[in-house]
């Protein structure tokens, strides 16, 4: 069987959107639309797609221990996962979001405020940077692969027809995620003459439903974030214990890596948002650009073909300067460097220095190319 239902194509695309949007998808688009206010339709253009307070409780650690149990269980047989999570979590997620979104364009908290900060003078770049928090393009690899598998395990063999059955997922995922990032941004860009700027979105979300909805609201919200949560870990739990279990060739159980990552997981879930945060943003910074880089040039690697020295000069420039971006990030200054590539190197100062040696490095690696030969490489 080389194709598949409307249906079936509605349901693993509904798979694929449930499972990128997480809980860093909820609540960092509306504290981008709070920021930017009036700037907030050209700051989501470039956005790519645990809240409040990280003590560590009893509750939390029961909570988390529930959560991590259910995301096991779900992702324990890969071959139900499209059900579980394309026909019945993501429903359920859709209908929920619905109810708020629906709210917030009927009864807006208020008027759209000018924009703030950096979202100013420079809302794309700004809107771009805020999208590393989301982790969307690093768990896009993973993510693939398990939608891939997925499709294969409905008995779908044709190379071809899986790529148009992904193609069209894709597609729907896009789709939902744009309509959701855009109202939750519109709800955050109305919040501030209400609400203030908040401390993070987390904050300005539970604030949010608690004026649209009184007492209510809490527990539309906490639907909202368990679906989002599970229905990203059945994912990234399952797609990496399923890749790791063919990177080793199948000597260790796809059961046992599962565990082992829903453990981890459970054990950094209960380290608190806040150190999180500080420990992922300086290796966000870091490898979002070879990332970023790798994608784009995998989209012409019919082109490229056997010439891999444009892959690697480009990735390796762009290390240097992606490496220097994550120490600033970390706190690990060299003033003298700054100074010098923030003056003579484009998009530096925005903590994009590495467009231009990415660039010079394709460039070098094409050129190099046309001095080797195919059976060299």
């Amino acid at each position: 069987m080389n194709s598949f239902k409307k249906s079936e194509l509605l349901t693993i695309g509904f798979m694929m959107f449930s499972i990128f949007f997480g809980a860093g998808n909820l609540i960092f688009p509306p504290a981008l639309g709070q920021a930017a206010g009036t700037s907030t339709d050209r700051s989501l253009f470039l956005f790519r797609p645990f809240l409040q307070e990280d003590s560590l409780t009893v509750g939390q650690a029961v909570y988390t221990a529930l959560f991590f149990g259910a995301s096991y269980y779900l992702s324990l047989n890969p071959n139900k996962l499209i059900d579980r999570v394309g026909k019945l979590l993501t429903p359920v997620l859709l209908i929920v979001l619905a109810v708020l979104f629906i709210k917030a364009f009927a009864t807006p908290l208020g008027t759209i405020l000018p924009a703030t900060g950096n979202y100013i003078d420079a809302p794309f770049t700004q809107g771009f940077q805020d999208g590393y928090q989301t982790m969307d393009l690093l768990a896009s690899v993973a993510i693939g692969t398990l939608v891939v598998n997925a499709v294969r395990m409905r008995g779908v063999t044709d190379n071809r027809a899986i790529g148009r059955i992904c193609l069209i997922a894709g597609l729907i995922t896009v789709t939902l995620m744009a309509c959701v990032y855009g109202s939750l941004a519109y709800l955050g860009a109305t919040s501030a003459a209400v609400l203030g700027h908040s401390a993070n979105g987390g904050q300005l979300l539970a604030n949010a439903v608690s004026i649209f909805f009184s007492t209510a609201g809490n527990g539309l919200l906490a639907a909202i974030i368990i679906l989002a949560c599970l229905t990203t870990s059945c994912g990234m739990l399952s797609g990496g214990a399923w890749f790791f279990n063919q990177l080793l060739k199948k000597k260790v159980s796809y059961e046992r890596l599962l565990l082992l990552f829903t453990l981890f997981s459970f054990a950094v879930s209960n380290v608190g948002l806040t150190q999180i945060i500080a420990l992922a943003v300086p290796f966000l910074v870091t490898i979002y650009p070879l990332v970023i880089v790798f994608v784009i040039l995998s989209l012409f690697d019919r082109v490229i073909g056997w010439r891999k020295s444009i892959y690697h000069w480009a990735l390796n420039l762009t290390l240097v300067f992606a490496l220097i971006d994550g120490l600033n990030a970390a706190g690990i200054h060299f003033h003298p460097l700054n100074q010098l590539l923030t003056a003579y190197l484009p998009f530096y100062k925005l903590t994009m220095g590495w467009v231009v040696p990415a660039i010079c490095g394709t460039a070098i690696g094409l050129v190099l190319s046309f001095f080797q030969k195919k059976e060299d490489i």
